[in-house]
């Protein structure tokens, strides 16, 4: 009986009961059994608020206590690893498609020298593979990551990015930059709840906040989180709905470690058969007693009692729990709830064959294609800023650049991933082989799976025919068999698509 019904008893108990006799059959009338308040479901309260208000009480919170878990459970970091190597792994190679083949080495040649610390990181501390290896992981734990473009007077160009972390935006600030907008978990929206500029705090090295929040533009800030719901207007952390999963597993597992220790133990008690006073028995109690205290037992050692003392020893009985049934069923949900399987985040491949490793490699491979699509996106930006500033400082002579019809080719391009090492290289490369064959995948797709490109592998491979030829030795018999051979072994004039 509800709140309202208990007052309606205080005076008329009868319409109360009818109250919540019309309710009991209203609830049996429901068409969904998860709508209704019956005992299953009884505790069960939830209420419908936008996502800015569900998530502004909580994130802080949710944070913090995902840190801890960062810092403290294996099985945290088991997760973040899995994330990490399928997102970005061995890195990416940029690969330009601006259609001018000399301008897309002079491109790639300077993008690679300007991925390095020294160049692209404001602080000096980190290559771009490495930063955003850590814009993953802190994705993951804290829900998203900033980078804020900074351009400098230092560097191969003048343009550098500072990494902010979420919990530098200044959610105390209430006054928007521009009038007519409103600030929200410090960040400036307008009417149409676009970003427009970001108040991020200032500290000093020792980690105080001691200036006021400085506001930057959102042009020159790339916001990397995942937005699920439209209402939607800043993070939340990625492990969020299954940090406490994480959380029960690490308190079983300490609790395990403290019973193994405890039955290790070995306690030895001395039981007293004779009274150590002599009250009523002449002569006993003047004689001179050992004393255990402070006494350890040592292998092999020989000791001799008070005479009367005799030795207990108490050995706890019991086994330790099934730890590794129930760890193994944790960690499958808690990969079944990051979309990700249990042998990426745990690394026991026991109960693996090659079919359901390769079938593991699949699904994995498509959680992680969402977010790669999202990381691809900052990184594109993050591009299109590097050619425009070196354009700006004569670092790329491009005379038509700025022309509209001409920017958005010489802009074009495309991330190549390091590829994976193969379970079973003879089925894999057999696969390739066929797909080659029978027209479902050219030589251009099987190298970008592989993480290479398709002009250098070719070039290579002239390269090496021609070298083999000059010495007298037959190469396409050896290679290529009855698949095929290269009847010409000129180089071709560039490294291009010849």
């Amino acid at each position: 009986m509800g709140f309202i019904d208990s007052i309606v008893a205080r005076f008329s108990p009868k319409a109360a009961y009818e109250r919540e006799a019309y309710r009991r059959a209203y609830d049996w009338l429901r068409n969904y059994d998860a709508g209704n308040y019956d005992r299953p479901n009884q505790n069960w309260r939830a209420g419908i608020q936008s996502a800015e208000l569900t998530d502004r009480y909580s994130r802080m919170e949710v944070l913090a206590r995902a840190r801890d878990l960062e810092r403290n459970s294996d099985i945290m970091n088991s997760v973040i690893g899995a994330f990490e190597r399928n997102i970005i792994g061995g890195g990416y190679t940029l690969q330009a498609q601006t259609e001018d083949p000399e301008l897309d080495k002079i491109i790639e040649k300077a993008w690679k020298k300007w991925c390095k610390k020294r160049n692209c990181d404001v602080t000096g501390t980190q290559s771009l593979n490495q930063m955003l290896r850590m814009a993953v992981e802190r994705k993951k734990i804290d829900g998203g990551i900033l980078f804020v473009k900074r351009y400098t007077s230092d560097g191969f160009v003048p343009f550098k990015l500072q990494m902010v972390e979420v919990d530098e935006l200044d959610g105390d600030t209430m006054t928007p930059h521009n009038s007519g907008n409103k600030v929200v978990g410090g960040i400036e929206y307008n009417q149409w709840n676009k970003p427009v500029g970001y108040f991020i705090k200032q500290y000093d090295l020792d980690g105080m906040s001691i200036r006021e929040p400085v506001w930057v533009k959102a042009d020159d800030v790339i916001f990397y989180y995942t937005k699920k719901r439209p209402s939607q207007i800043r993070e939340m952390s990625d492990m969020a709905p299954t940090i406490t999963r994480i959380r029960d597993v690490n308190e079983f597992m300490m609790a395990t470690s403290v019973k193994q220790r405890i039955e290790a133990c070995l306690s030895v008690f001395i039981k007293k058969s004779i009274p150590t006073t002599g009250i009523g028995r002449p002569g006993v109690g003047g004689s001179e007693r050992t004393s255990y205290d402070g006494k350890m037992l040592s292998p092999g050692m020989i000791k001799e009692l008070n005479a009367g003392d005799e030795v207990q020893v108490v050995n706890p009985a019991g086994q330790a729990a099934d730890a590794t049934s129930f760890t193994k069923l944790q960690q499958r949900l808690i990969g079944a709830g990051q979309g990700i399987s249990y042998e990426a985040m745990s690394r026991d491949m026991s109960e693996s064959n090659y079919s359901s490793a390769r079938q593991g490699i699949i699904e994995d491979d498509l959680t992680c294609q969402s977010e790669r699509e999202l990381l691809n996106e900052v990184m594109d930006e993050i591009y299109e800023t590097f050619i425009i500033s070196a354009v700006l400082c004569g670092k790329l002579n491009i005379p038509k650049f700025w022309d509209e019809n001409e920017k958005e080719r010489y802009l074009s391009h495309e991330w190549i991933k390091a590829p994976k090492p193969w379970i079973d290289p003879v089925k894999e490369s057999t696969a390739d082989r066929t797909a080659l064959e029978t027209g479902q995948k050219t030589f251009k797709q099987v190298c970008s799976e592989n993480g290479k490109d398709w002009r250098v592998q070719l070039n290579d491979m002239a390269e090496v025919i021609n070298y083999a030829a000059g010495l007298g030795i037959d190469l396409n018999s050896i290679l290529f068999g009855n698949a095929g051979q290269i009847t010409s072994l000129s180089m071709p004039d560039s490294d291009t698509d010849k």
